[in-house]
């Protein structure tokens, strides 16, 4: 399946997981889809990337590492299933969305957390989610430089006035005050 595809069924598991070990499961999903992403750039992407990719494999790796590897069944890992990436940016797009959105769920676990071991998890999971979006970031400015787009031509962001507009809109449901 192609990254594309396997990034918006992550987007959607984790939109509608419910409880807390349903949420860091699709976390780890992520993860180790952005693991698998940054592993392919690093091997076939545009040249200008593959220093970023191999940085985002190794965040992303690490932010696997810190939570605990949900139970899967036989071909319910995401990460295996891709097969081809597709154009870089869209998929990057795409992926800094996901990684978003994982920070996020991980923010209101934190904040929540009934235990110590739990919150730290979550704290660890977090940077790890945050500097794995840098990265992606980062490549997305060394593909407009490629492309001689100038920055202040790309879609305004929340933190940099560089990110496109994917990134501001995350697909978790929000709870209706009453």
């Amino acid at each position: 399946m192609d990254a594309m595809r396997l990034i918006v069924k992550s987007r959607r598991a984790l939109a509608v997981s419910g409880d807390v070990p349903q949420i860091l499961a699709e976390v780890w999903q992520a993860q180790a889809l952005a693991q698998a992403i940054g592993s392919r750039l690093a091997a076939a992407g545009p040249p200008e990337l593959r220093g970023e990719a191999r940085g985002l494999t190794e965040l992303a790796g690490r932010g696997c590492g810190v939570l605990t590897r949900p139970e899967l069944g036989p071909g319910e890992l995401l990460a295996s299933q891709l097969t081809e990436l597709g154009e870089a940016r869209p998929a990057l797009i795409r992926l800094g969305g996901l990684l978003g959105e994982v920070g996020i769920a991980l923010v209101g676990i934190a904040c929540s957390a009934a235990d110590e071991s739990t919150y730290w998890q979550c704290m660890e999971a977090i940077d790890a989610a945050d500097e794995s979006r840098d990265r992606v970031r980062e490549m997305l400015r060394r593909l407009a430089d490629r492309e001689e787009t100038p920055a202040e031509e790309l879609p305004a962001g929340p933190r940099d006035g560089l990110l496109p507009e994917v990134f501001r809109e995350p697909m978790l449901p929000t709870r209706e005050a009453g």
